[in-house]
């Protein structure tokens, strides 16, 4: 089985969110990234696949150089290869058109993803990466299994659970259940230092939308507090104050 798994570089959850040039650039400075924890779900399922000879993985991200250190720890966890499409990732069109160039004469088998970024946590790319390729595209995609040239997925919808069967190849998004994330060995670290990492060049991509500003969330108010003794005073302010009631 032959497999392209899409990461990509994304601040650490714990990092803080600060922006630049009057609030239309994101602020990287002194950020750490990391791979976004729904891509390693996606690249875990993917070794699991391909274990014991059983196929290949390429890791593909769509980024500058400064993400190269992310894509070395894909390639430490599993991953045989690795391919960077040198330009700033946008937005979630020309990411996907990117890709989709990437892969279009490449056979793979399957695609895999996470359901979405935790930065823009736009959930477009997989969507858009199956129109693109002209073959099934399915998100938050909980389990999955090949069963021949079939692959079998599981997803939480209103009320239940969802199973469809899909042909192969096909681009799934991938969350949380389908694998556990993985941690590089020694091994793997070593070994990521002499696997190929190659670079292709961005083609050209309409522009159909663009970031205007960022907004950070508004501060979190102060926290009153009501003594059980004294319930109207709880009622009043949740009529005056919060205005729920």
């Amino acid at each position: 089985m032959k497999v392209l798994v899409c990461i990509s570089n994304v601040p650490d959850t714990t990092t803080k969110i600060t922006f630049t040039n009057d609030n239309t650039e994101f602020n990287a400075s002194g950020v750490q990234f990391i791979v976004n924890p729904y891509d390693e779900i996606a690249l875990s399922k993917a070794i699991a696949l391909t274990e014991a000879g059983k196929g290949s993985i390429t890791v593909i991200h769509v980024g500058e150089p400064s993400a190269d250190p992310t894509i070395r720890k894909a390639l430490a966890t599993g991953a045989d290869e690795a391919v960077r499409i040198n330009a700033v990732p946008h937005s979630a069109w020309f990411v996907a058109n990117q890709i989709a160039h990437y892969a279009k004469d490449k056979s793979y088998d399957l695609i895999l993803l996470g359901r979405e970024s935790i930065d823009y946590n736009g959930s477009q790319v997989a969507g858009m990466l199956g129109e693109l390729l002209g073959i099934p595209s399915v998100s938050a995609v909980k389990k999955l299994d090949i069963e021949g040239e079939r692959v079998v997925v599981e997803r939480e919808i209103e009320g239940g659970k969802e199973l469809l069967s899909l042909p192969l190849p096909a681009v799934l998004g991938t969350s949380e259940g389908v694998a556990e994330p993985r941690i590089p060995n020694m091994r793997g670290i070593m070994s990521a230092r002499t696997k190929p990492l190659t670079v292709v060049e961005p083609i050209a991509v309409e522009e159909l939308a663009h970031i205007v500003r960022y907004e950070t969330p508004a501060p979190r108010g102060a926290i009153t507090f009501v003594d059980a003794s004294e319930p109207e005073k709880l009622v009043e302010l949740l009529h005056s104050k919060a205005k729920v009631i």
